[in-house]
């Protein structure tokens, strides 16, 4: 990580940048404000604690993002596009290397696919009995 440029100031960077831009999103910002609301000092601390035991594999981070995710008003699959482009867009003004950019990004879409997935998926849509039907 750090001959990417990447430490835990660039961490703290990465995360009031992005989030700051989530607020402001028009499909994005009502969703995480709506459950965040009052708690985003708490929220900004305990991402940015979550990336850094991701980047540098401390297992600092000891959340459940399926769960806190389960549940969320407004929280529909077309909403993790925007994300990632949101988040591509925030590495692209600020990452200290395109070998970070590329790493966060990677990171971020599996993320995504993880949620999306965990929240999401019905295996019953992918029965082919149902799909010939």
């Amino acid at each position: 990580m750090r001959a990417m440029g990447v430490d835990e100031a660039f961490i703290g960077r990465l995360v009031e940048t992005f989030y700051g831009r989530v607020l402001a999103h028009a499909d994005l910002g009502p969703v995480f404000d709506a459950r965040l609301s009052g708690r985003w000092p708490e929220h900004m601390e305990k991402m940015k604690s979550f990336w850094s035991a991701v980047a540098f594999r401390s297992g600092a981070y000891g959340g459940k993002p399926v769960q806190a995710h389960t549940g969320v008003a407004d929280l529909t699959p077309d909403l993790f596009p925007k994300w990632l482009a949101l988040f591509a867009a925030t590495l692209d003004d600020i990452a200290p290397s395109p070998e970070a950019k590329a790493w966060f990004m990677a990171t971020a879409e599996r993320i995504a696919k993880s949620l999306t997935l965990s929240l999401f998926y019905n295996p019953a849509l992918d029965d082919p009995a149902k799909k010939a039907g």
